[in-house]
Formats: C-alpha cells, structure tokens, sequence
C-alpha cells in the first residue's frame, strides 16, 4: 500500500482583527516532506501515527508538507492557495496512491474561501478518483459541511476539551483506515444537525459522562466505527456553523443516522448546562485575593481569562484583569501571558536587569482594557521561548518576565494561548510559588493547571471574543439555530 499523508490547519476566528499569512504558518508550524518532528502538533498526529502503522504493516508512507498557524483571523487568499496547491502537488507526484490520511482543523476560512476545508478535500478527491479512501482527522471546533461530508470517506474528531487525546484519535483514524484498505470495513458517515451552538467542555459534567457513553458504544458495538461530537465554533461566522454529531459505521448507515439523531437530540435536550459559570474581572480578583486571606493554602488561585484566548483567534493582549489586580494592590501574582511584540523588543534591547518606562497591551482591539504604563523591571528575557502542550511543545516566540509593582508579567510576541504550567517557569518564575496565576485560555489549561491549582476561576473580562451567539452580530451563519432561536427542531428537520 502507498499512503499520502499531509496536514494543513487552523482555526479561523472571522471577527479577530489578526489576518494569517504564509509567515504566520512559518511561525508556528512549516514543514516540508521529510522534515515533520518526531512528536506530534495538533493537527499533525496522523503524520506521526502514520509512520508507526506503515512501518509495521510494512506499507509506503509519502509525506506531503504539513502547515499549521495559531488560531487567528481570516487567512490571506494566496498563503491559502499556495499551501493548498503545494501539497496538491505533491499529491499528484505521489499517484497512484491507495489512500490518503489527512490532518486538518475544520474552522479554516480564507478570503474568497468560506468553506476552506471543503475546497481543499474536494480538489484532492478529483486528483485520486472516485475509489480511493480519503480521510482526516479535525477539531471538534470547527464546521462539519456537506461539501466535505461529500468529498472524503470518513473522519475522526477529538472527543476532549481540552484536547488530551488528538493522539489517541489519530490511533483510531489509522485503525479505520487499515480495515478499510484490507478490505475488513466500509465507513460510511451519518450527520444529524443539532441546530445549535453550545461550549462543550469534557472536564466537567454533564459532558464528561456524554463523552464516556459514546466511548463506551463505540467499544461495545462492532457495527460503530466512530462516534464525534463537532461542537462548532462560533466564532466563525460561516453558513453551515453549529453543533453536529457524527456517526460512522461499517456500512450501517439507517443505524448511523438512527444513533446520531438519538445522541444529538440529547445534546440539544442539555444545551446552555455545558459552559463552566463565569464570573466578572471584579469577583474573581476579589475571590482570589480572599481566598489567601483567610485559611492557609499552599496552590495558586488560577483566574482563566476564558474569552482573551488565542487559541480561540484574539491577540492575546487584553489588561482587563491585570488593571483590577493592579488596581486591588494584588501581590505575588504572575500573568502569563500578555501579547506585545514591540513591548518585547523594547525589552529585549534594553537588556535584563534594566528598569525601563514601558506601554504594553491592549493594542488590538476594543473591548480588551487600556494599555498599561509603568516603570518595569525586565527579570529575565528568552528567545524563541516554548512551554509544553501534552507530549508536544507550543511555541509563544521571543517572551520578556517584566515585574510591575509586585505582578510578574510574561510579554511573548508569538500568539499562543496559556497551556502548561512550564510557561511560567521558562520564563523564571515558580507558578507554584504565587498566590494567584492569571492564564489566557478557555479550558485547555485545565489538564495541567488543574494539578498545581488550590482552586480555579473562569472569568469572562471584556469582550475579545464574541462569546455570545445571541447577540453576535453574523452575517452568514444560521439563523435558526439555538440560541438565536429557541427551539429550531420544531420547526425544520435535523438530519443532512
């Protein structure tokens, strides 16, 4: 067997300010065939897996190039285009071929191209025909169209939020792939439309035991090759955005379609219970202050800046909790991290040790505080600084440690949201040590935050994110979805 594999993703947050090029894609993830590392980013698991499976069945494994950009804004038309027709390319050099495995994110949008992943599986199918398998493996926030449903064989989403287990999920990818080409399986997909949009966490309930029922079916039932959830984003503003749930099966599709609407229509029949409870910049520094007032404790309080999170495409630069902590006089505190490149080469040149004047923050858009003015003290200063993500590394570029008036404040100039624990300490401070840790991130901190945490606040500061459906402001997406309105199903039938 020969198997072309390649991966280009990310997640397109149409209302951020913050347009993706080439470069943005050369910042965080380029590789070209052959250059892939060892250890697997996001989107890029099948390209790892794969050279597993392949070495042991025995089987040609031809890489295509593999391209990944943090989460940001629309994507520039020819950076798009370039990438797509550079693996098309190497596609078509790669022919005749047995399968195709992909690696992609489902939340692309490019300019002049709505459905960007459904572009580019549709041009991929016209180069191998009719015949041969094409699958990917997506994030569940993203947007589950007919073009694509059309176009590819069968996909495999993440189950966690946090993403725990684009690994495991790769596993299962190659699995259905193998008895598929051996002639052991013929996925077929079924899709029923929950008409809504909903945050869908899996640390907690009632997601968690949502998760685990359809694990449990997918072990316990041979006719089931795959159960996903594709929670949306919505943050795209895109015809087809919303809430799906997929079911693949070995050639059962009036049992997929029965079992996707059943477990769909139990998601609908929860929706609005998913979401962690939020609470204001305001309580949640007074909660966090209060917190080491009173009983001894020895674990930071974490306050989660949940909608100023780069991961879900916004600049990363909002102050809304930094200037209430100031405010509040809170000390032994450490904000990781606060998106400012020039602030960062200021810094940079004047060298640690040095006490400067310095503006940060707030740059990019409003709803995000006010630039910050103070005589800082650079603590310390990193290149091409990195902090874990699992069994991966997330890069956050060229970072300065600065101290302001006893908060400890990490400025990266590489957008990356708050993973890991290790942010903190490459940067020279000890996140066990602080009363209180602000991170920028929506719940893929909770993994490895949740250990070193003594308690943990979601806070919704500002508003960075359009974290609201009911009262976005789109253009192109559904109208008649929860929770713009309240019960669509009554209206028009769910299943595509």
């Amino acid at each position: 067997m020969r198997i072309f594999t390649a991966v280009l993703a990310t997640e397109t947050n149409t209302f951020s300010p913050i347009c993706v090029d080439r470069r943005a894609f050369e910042a965080s993830l380029y590789a070209p065939p052959g250059t892939h590392p060892e250890t697997p980013t996001l989107c890029s698991a099948p390209i790892t897996v794969g050279r597993r499976v392949t070495a042991e069945k025995g089987w040609e494994l031809i890489e295509g190039t593999a391209a990944w950009a943090d989460p940001a804004g629309l994507v520039n038309r020819g950076a798009y285009e370039d990438l797509r027709d550079e693996i098309l390319d190497q596609l078509r050099a790669a022919m005749p071929v047995d399968a195709v495995v992909l690696g992609l994110h489902g939340a692309m949008v490019a300019d002049g191209y709505e459905d960007t992943e459904g572009d580019f599986l549709t041009r991929v199918r016209q180069i191998v025909g009719p015949n041969i398998l094409v699958c990917a493996e997506l994030d569940p926030h993203s947007h589950l169209t007919k073009k694509r449903v059309g176009a590819a064989n069968f996909f495999v989403y993440f189950k966690e939020f946090p993403h725990t287990d684009f690994v495991d999920r790769a596993e299962d990818l190659w699995r259905i792939a193998v008895d598929t080409l051996e002639g052991h399986a013929k996925p077929v997909m079924s899709v029923f439309d929950c008409r809504m949009i909903d945050v869908f966490p899996t640390s907690r309930e009632p997601m968690r035991s949502f998760v685990d029922k359809i694990m449990t079916i997918e072990k316990d039932d041979a006719d089931i090759l795959s159960i996903s959830v594709i929670h949306g984003f919505m943050a795209g503003d895109v015809p087809e955005m919303g809430t799906k749930l997929l079911v693949v099966t070995d050639n059962k599709p009036d049992k997929g379609s029965a079992l996707a609407r059943e477990l769909g229509s139990e998601l609908f029949s929860k929706r609005g219970t998913f979401i962690m409870p939020q609470i204001d910049e305001k309580q949640a520094v007074a909660e966090a202050i209060a917190a080491w007032s009173g009983a001894a404790r020895s674990a930071p309080v974490v306050i989660a800046d949940v909608w100023d999170n780069p991961g879900g495409g916004t600049a990363g630069d909002a102050t809304v909790i930094l200037e209430e902590l100031l405010a509040r006089g809170a000390r032994d505190t450490a904000i990781g991290t606060i998106w400012d490149p020039m602030a960062v080469q200021i810094c940079m040149a004047a060298g640690e040790g040095a006490e400067i004047p310095l503006r940060f923050g707030a740059k990019s858009a409003p709803g995000t505080g006010n630039p910050v003015d103070g005589i800082v003290k650079v603590v310390r200063l990193v290149a091409n600084a990195e902090m874990r993500f699992g069994e991966s590394f997330a890069p956050f570029g060229d970072a300065a440690h600065i101290e302001l008036n006893g908060v400890d404040i990490i400025l990266n100039s590489t957008r990356a949201q708050s993973f890991d624990p290790s942010l903190f300490s490459v940067m020279g401070i000890d996140p066990t040590r602080k009363k209180i840790l602000v991170i920028k991130s929506t719940n893929h901190f909770y993994a490895s935050f949740s250990k070193i945490a003594s308690e943990i606040l979601y806070c919704s500061a500002g508003t960075p994110y359009p974290n609201n459906p009911a009262r976005t402001p789109y253009r192109r997406a559904p109208k008649d979805i929860w929770p713009l309105v309240a019960d669509p199903h009554t209206a028009k039938e769910g299943v595509a």
